[in-house]
């Protein structure tokens, strides 16, 4: 018998968000416990157009249930309509579950999932856990229980939402996107930049920098650029 050609894997549908609480990714990342071998399990959702953390919980397993449950409450605090969201996963079990999948054919979401073992094709939520994991303030030691692992991930999640000056969406909060106040501020600040051109144009050699809103953010496109975000977060001590 010849022998068997490789399956062909193509690659996810390509999607666009243009709104907050259109495209969701998730995804769960461990996080070390201080008993040795065992590890907590950080479920988070994000929103891929405004950045926007929507929902996160530390549990000690990955589970099809737990996640099912974390979604439905999403959904119910974002006020989510029936077809209304995409929610992009990788091919885990926690994600392609029956149990998460019945749980979304319930709430009207459409599923979208990676290539198997591709992070490249969930790189939103591979991007924020690489932001969460290299924080200046991230635990040097592991975490001594969820309830310790919790309260620094609720402080994480404060100041990425609240603070963190996003460089993928024009340097303003995840909040500010997902409310729509971004589109003033950025408005804003074209008009100081042109402003400080026009009284001191010698300090220009060239145009004002770009605060243009970005309108559409892509999602498994060919061409998509993912960069991880760098910026420091030492104002979560605060």
């Amino acid at each position: 018998m010849g022998k068997s050609r490789p399956k062909t894997v193509h690659r996810p549908k390509a999607l666009e968000a243009r709104r907050p609480n259109e495209i969701y990714s998730w995804d769960i990342t461990y996080l070390l416990s201080a008993l040795r071998g065992q590890y907590f399990y950080l479920y988070m959702f994000l929103d891929i157009f405004s950045r926007k953390i929507v929902g996160w919980r530390v549990h000690e397993s990955e589970s099809m249930a737990l996640s099912s449950v974390l979604l439905a409450e999403i959904c119910a605090a974002e006020g989510i309509d029936m077809n209304q969201l995409t929610l992009h996963a990788d091919n885990g079990g926690p994600m392609k579950g029956a149990t998460m999948l019945v749980t979304m054919q319930k709430l009207g979401i459409m599923p979208s999932f990676s290539r198997p073992s591709v992070s490249d094709d969930n790189p939103f939520s591979e991007s924020l856990f690489k932001t969460l994991k290299y924080c200046p303030l991230y635990p040097s030691k592991p975490f001594t229980s969820i309830e310790d692992a919790s309260i620094w991930v609720e402080a994480f999640v404060t100041w990425y939402n609240g603070e963190h000056l996003h460089s993928g969406i024009k340097f303003v909060t995840p909040n500010a996107r997902h409310a729509g106040a971004d589109i003033e501020i950025l408005n804003n600040r074209n008009i100081v930049y042109a402003a400080a051109k026009l009284k001191n144009p010698q300090r220009w050699s060239n145009k004002t920098r770009n605060w243009e809103r970005i309108e559409t953010v892509k999602l498994n496109h060919l061409k998509e650029e993912s960069k991880s975000a760098t910026t420091a977060c030492s104002r979560l001590a605060s």
